[in-house]
């Protein structure tokens, strides 16, 4: 009995800690011997054969390539589905960071815990407290959306004038060479105060042609649009959506045949004969900044038909510069984003002659333009949507949490309802989830990572947030929040709600494919070694691959057997006190999603890219790991403060039952019903023993929302506020610290109320009958009066003269159609 119970712990012990193969045969090698010496029970001679051989399998390379490895080798390069060049070029673009840590099943937290925290320069925190500050002052978003439907001249002016289209270029070239964090906090700022403002100044920086110059364009080519689009000279737009290529941007119809031709330069004049070039031909739809761009980016399938360039006839996804002056280029006409006024339209050319050296990087990049975007796209993705969903977040919880401690009904102010109070929670939850996700990847970001997955997970579960907070602060708001006009702060944000749903990738696709598709190959310790040495034909680093995948995945079950069925109790914890039990169900939980990642791959194979629902699951398992990390990592950089127990609990919590509830799904729908249930009884032996945030906690997080306080200054950090206490976002901290300021005397005056000691009706005359009388003094009554002014300036809708408002229908039919 002894010797078998040291068999079951030396073997859980070299699982657990994913010993190499020597080590797993000395082990056994010594437990064999323990039999014979120290217990007497000798084993057989026909068991020590079967452990020889067994060990010189598994230890001599030559002789377990040719028995085992080799043959599974051959399988494996039959069954691996091929993959497009498409596929190949967003899976190698970019880089892996701490998303690999959550695939690898035992996550080093050390690792996270010392990641540097994203600072401003002296330089940049300038930027935002005066330019910034400025350009917000300036902003009317109702009457840029619903009057000019466009930015005014001088808001355009000064975003030019100050170098906002240029933040990302760099100094040698005229732009403010900031950070991406910095840029991230800028966007931040600016969308707080109005999205269509935020949208015509992040575009620039992330989705325009300036990213795609800095890396690949030629010198020419840098030396001349570079300082142009710093200083705003240039307005630059990036073509690549077409109506009939929207997710599936890489089979766009759009295309440029190599060909000989003629050109006039639209800005010098001059004229070219017989020049080597492109006739393209393209229509595109949906593109930011398009009807106002002064350089249209351009992405088109290139062909060369006449060999002109070389012996391939298909070059591929080819970028391009063409100034929008060009003869052929039509822009003008523009789209109407829902509940936004940014410029958005329609460009299409036919026949249109460029030269090659047009083409972004020149010749030599000619075919190069999908490795080029996907490798953009994974930075642009990390700031501009997400940015914009945190924006969302700030407003939503300052203003809320403001509104709902002075807004009141039956007595009491509406977010001591615990109906109100639960939807807060969301609201605080959600946006420290947010910003938390943001600053960790933007950490990775001006570290010189391009983290590929992160900006998948960012993009879909920040918008997602987004519109959870935006609808659960509208229904708080409840009709406040209905009628447009200026005093809302809201209605335009819901309203524009699925622009970022449906840009840079549709949400659905980004859950569906993009998440895990690109995570299980590129953060998986093996997967991606497996498949390059099968396409390289390398069964020396597929034996490598291979057997480590093995031990990869024992290890991962053992684990996850054990810390399920200990409550990851004995699991390690970088530290103590409230947070330590967090990253211990973490690990628990990374060690699960290891193994049903594999065993996902294992049973699925290659099909397993088109069971989307069972691939959304895995994502959001990884998703989860990651906004739950982040949300740790957030507190500890804010100084571990008392104050915020409350909202990171609700935030780890709720990522780490998501990730619970992705799972369970995940095994319901396992299509190997029996491979599902023996890894249930693995990774949940007790059940789903975790729980979502509790009613306390959100509670808790509701009421530091509703007080000033240092949980309420950290959610809102780097919003823009009005001074001015008529702008309606502005009206809300003077009302809030109005009213909390006079409840006291108002609970004095409902009480004397009570008791029958007033003549008068209405609270106001009541309130001068409490001044005659001496009930209360002249700085309470002046006090009260201010407060209740600022609440009803808080609480009131506008409305409008209906003759000015047919006026302004028949101006805004004229300027559509």
């Amino acid at each position: 009995m002894i010797a078998a119970i040291l068999l079951i712990v030396l073997l859980g012990a070299l699982a657990y800690f994913a010993a190499p193969v020597l080590a797993w045969t000395v082990g056994i090698a010594a437990w064999l011997a323990a039999l014979q010496f120290v217990f007497h029970c000798p084993p057989s001679a026909a068991a020590w054969a079967v452990f020889a051989v067994v060990a010189a399998v598994l230890n001599i390379v030559p002789l377990r390539r040719a028995v085992f490895t080799g043959p599974v080798f051959g399988i494996f390069k039959k069954i691996t589905p091929a993959m497009s060049q498409t596929e190949q070029e967003a899976i190698n673009a970019g880089t892996v960071w701490w998303d690999r840590d959550l695939f690898s099943g035992k996550p080093d937290y050390q690792r996270l815990l010392s990641f540097p925290d994203p600072k401003l320069t002296a330089e940049e925190q300038a930027f935002l407290d005066g330019p910034t500050e400025q350009l917000c002052s300036m902003i009317d978003d109702w009457k840029i959306t619903h009057e000019l439907k466009d930015l005014p001249p001088e808001v355009w002016q000064f975003i030019k004038d100050n170098g906002f289209l240029g933040m990302i270029v760099k100094k040698k070239y005229g732009g403010l060479e900031f950070s991406n964090y910095a840029h991230a906090k800028v966007v931040i700022k600016i969308a707080t105060r109005g999205g269509s403002a935020a949208v015509s100044v992040m575009v620039p920086n992330s989705l325009g042609p300036g990213e795609l110059l800095q890396h690949y364009g030629t010198e020419e080519q840098k030396d001349y649009y570079l300082p142009r689009l710093a200083k705003g000279v240039e307005v630059p737009c990036f073509a690549l959506t077409s109506p009939y290529a929207g997710s599936d941007a890489g089979s766009i119809p759009d295309f440029g045949v190599v060909c000989r031709g003629s050109y006039t330069h639209p800005r010098t004049g001059e004229h070219f004969e017989n020049v080597l070039g492109i006739r393209l031909s393209w229509e595109k739809r949906w593109i930011t900044l398009a009807p106002v761009a002064t350089i249209l980016g351009l992405a088109f399938k290139m062909y060369d038909p006449d060999h002109l360039l070389g012996d391939k006839e298909d070059i591929g996804i080819t970028c391009a510069l063409v100034p929008t002056e060009h003869v052929g280029v039509e822009i003008g006409r523009r789209h109407f984003p829902g509940g936004a006024a940014f410029m958005n339209g329609p460009t299409w050319g036919k026949d249109v002659f460029i030269p090659l050296d047009w083409i972004i990087g020149g010749r030599d990049f000619a075919g190069q333009g999908w490795r080029m975007l996907v490798e953009c796209l994974s930075v642009g993705r990390c700031i501009s949507l997400p940015a914009m969903s945190v924006a969302c977040g700030k407003v939503t919880s300052y203003a809320t949490g403001a509104y709902a401690r002075i807004r009141d009904q039956f007595g009491l102010p509406i977010g001591k309802f615990e109906g109100v109070d639960e939807a807060m929670a969301r609201i605080g939850g959600y946006t420290y989830q947010m910003e938390a996700a943001q600053d960790l990847a933007l950490t990775a970001l001006d570290n010189g990572e391009k983290p590929s997955v992160l900006s998948a997970i960012l993009k879909y579960h920040n918008t997602e947030r987004m519109r959870k907070t935006i609808n659960d602060a509208m229904d708080v708001h409840g009709g406040k929040a209905v009628v447009l006009g200026p005093r809302n702060y809201l209605a335009r944000a819901y309203q524009a709600i699925p622009i970022g749903i449906t840009v840079e990738g549709a949400n659905i696709l980004t859950r569906s494919m993009i998440i895990y598709g690109q995570g299980a190959i590129r953060c998986h310790p093996f997967v991606l070694r497996e498949m390059k040495a099968a396409m390289a034909n390398d069964g020396a680093e597929f034996d490598k691959a291979i057997t480590g995948h093995i031990n990869f995945v024992i290890s991962n079950k053992v684990r996850a057997f054990w810390l399920g069925l200990t409550g990851a109790c004995f699991a390690s914890s970088p530290k103590g006190g409230v947070t330590a039990r967090y990253y211990k169900q973490m690990t628990r939980l990374s060690s699960a999603f290891a193994l049903l990642s594999d065993m996902a791959m294992f049973s699925l194979g290659g099909s397993l890219k088109f069971r989307e629902k069972l691939s959304a699951r895995l994502g959001d398992m990884l998703s989860g790991l990651y906004i739950a990390s982040a949300s740790l990592k957030r507190f500890e950089r804010d100084g571990a403060p008392q104050e915020d127990v409350a909202v990171m609990s609700w935030a780890v919590e709720s990522a780490l039952y998501d990730v619970q509830v992705a799972m369970d799904g995940f095994l319901a729908n396992l299509p190997n019903r029996a491979l599902a249930w023996i890894l249930r009884r693995i990774i949940f032996p007790w059940g789903l023993t975790l729980k979502p945030a509790s009613d306390r906690v959100g509670t808790k997080v509701a009421r530091a929302m509703m007080e000033p306080g240092g949980t309420r200054d950290r959610l809102t950090r780097g919003m823009y506020v009005s001074k001015d206490e008529t702008d309606a976002v502005g009206v809300l901290g003077y009302a809030l610290e109005a009213v909390l300021a006079t409840e006291p005397v108002e609970q004095k005056l409902r009480k004397l109320a009570r008791d029958g000691k007033f003549s008068a009706i209405t609270a106001r005359d009541r309130l001068a009958e409490a001044l005659q009388t001496g009930l209360i003094s002249q700085a309470e009554f002046d006090a009260v009066s201010r407060a209740r002014k600022l609440k009803r300036d808080v609480i009131m809708v506008d409305d409008f003269d209906m003759k000015l408002e047919q006026h302004d229908e028949k101006m805004l039919q004229r300027l559509i159609f």
